[in-house]
């Protein structure tokens, strides 16, 4: 018996062979877990980290100012034409013939159509902003869950090891008890097991750590390997705030929709007047060599000229119009389609995060009768009796609702920050 208990102790961590109280044991513990250091990276400052260094983000701001100088590349006129001829060989003829002649001709569009052109740049300038509006936005989402994911697994690390330190301490009641025949080897390899178990998840979560971390870290456009910290403790506010379905009209991604609207109307008003005449004005230089048929003050001629380019055959104009109708009646659909589907989004995370409160409430109760049990523990230990299958069965329960708890916290911000995402 004693070689098995040498054995047992030398497996085990180093704790002090007195019988201390277990009460005061769970309390320590507990105090580590609560008392932790609220140290930690605040969302909101990694949230605007993101902003200004996403190289998403980035791209669309230039999409945004390709569109934007578009304006200027629309507002200018046809090119001007230019016209030269000379005649290289001179016929036999005795009649007096040209030399060279030079032309200009500038065509105008119709009234009212570079102002058209303008106003439709300026509305598809419109319509990729607010893609940068919405690409922020989910950014935004996209950081937050990664954090309250993180604040998940750095909670749950500190649950284990308080759970851990637990079991040590139990591990170190059941030598005492071994050695006073109290107990059975058994119960010590079992709880050592146990300790075993829970340092693999803790591992685990590191590992996942690593992984969530580098995903933020790719937001953030920063070395994947950079260390990122949350708070150490998140509370579930008393109320909720309200929110009303009416909030989701002013939800950029259907802004979206009102902007390319207005672009398709500006696309028809553009398409009218591209199907007007144009107008061009223009003069022309003819230069004749010299010759005794004419005087000399005929001998060059300038000639003023109007010319018009009328589309008789409008068939296209009448398609396109045809065409933007058609077009503003499918991002009508889309817009509806788009607006049922945040409504139902909505719907699902209010629910799931009013199941996050109700599940974190029925986690305390639960909790605080498992402490209640452990109370009973503490009574029979300090009687001298004690069922170790009894203490892993409290300490299975503990950590199952303690994990809970973590899982409903951040279940409950996470369906917090996408209902955020669609009414605000």
């Amino acid at each position: 018996m004693k070689q098995i208990i040498n054995i047992l102790k030398a497996a085990s961590l180093s704790f002090s062979h007195s019988k201390l109280p277990l009460r005061v044991v769970v309390i320590f513990s507990f105090s580590l877990f609560t008392f932790h250091s609220m140290k930690g990276q605040d969302l909101g400052v990694l949230i605007n980290e993101a902003l200004e260094n996403n190289p998403e983000i980035q791209k669309f701001d230039f999409q945004h100012k390709i569109a934007s100088e578009k304006v200027n590349e629309v507002n200018s006129i046809p090119n001007t034409e230019f016209n030269f001829g000379f005649m290289a060989v001179s016929p036999e003829m005795n009649m007096p013939m040209e030399r060279f002649r030079v032309s200009v001709m500038q065509m105008l569009p119709w009234f009212g159509t570079i102002t058209a052109r303008e106003n439709y740049a300026s509305s598809m300038a419109d319509a990729q902003y607010i893609e940068i509006t919405i690409a922020k936005r989910k950014l935004a989402l996209s950081v937050s869950q990664l954090y309250y994911q993180l604040y998940e697994i750095d909670a749950k690390q500190k649950v284990l090891e308080k759970n851990i330190s637990l079991l040590q301490s139990y591990e170190q009641i059941a030598l005492t008890s071994l050695e006073v025949g109290k107990a059975s080897a058994v119960d010590v390899l079992k709880l050592q097991i146990r300790q075993n178990e829970l340092q693999e998840q803790k591992e685990v979560l590191t590992q996942k750590s690593e992984g969530l971390q580098a995903a933020l870290n790719s937001l953030l456009n920063r070395d994947y390997d950079s260390k990122v910290s949350v708070l150490s403790t998140l509370e579930i506010p008393q109320d909720d705030s309200y929110y009303s379905y009416d909030s989701l009209q002013v939800n950029p991604e259907l802004l979206k929709y009102d902007k390319l609207y207005e672009s398709v109307n500006q696309s028809e008003l553009l398409n009218k007047k591209e199907g007007g005449p144009m107008i061009g004005f223009g003069v022309e230089y003819i230069n004749q060599e010299n010759s005794p048929m004419i005087t000399s003050s005929y001998k060059d001629m300038v000639m003023p000229m109007v010319s018009v380019s009328i589309p008789i055959f409008n068939k296209k104009y009448k398609s396109q119009t045809i065409q933007n109708d058609l077009r503003k009646q499918e991002i009508q659909s889309q817009k509806a389609e788009r607006l049922n589907m945040l409504k139902s989004e909505l719907a699902k995370a209010i629910s799931q995060r009013n199941q996050s409160r109700i599940s974190f409430d029925t986690q305390v109760q639960n909790l605080k009768r498992a402490e209640d049990a452990e109370e009973i523990l503490i009574k029979n230990y300090e009687t001298g009796t004690i069922d170790f299958n009894d203490v892993l069965d409290i300490q299975e329960l503990k950590l199952k609702f303690q994990m809970n708890q973590v899982e409903s916290v951040k279940n409950y911000f996470v369906q917090s920050a996408f209902i955020n995402y669609v009414t605000n």
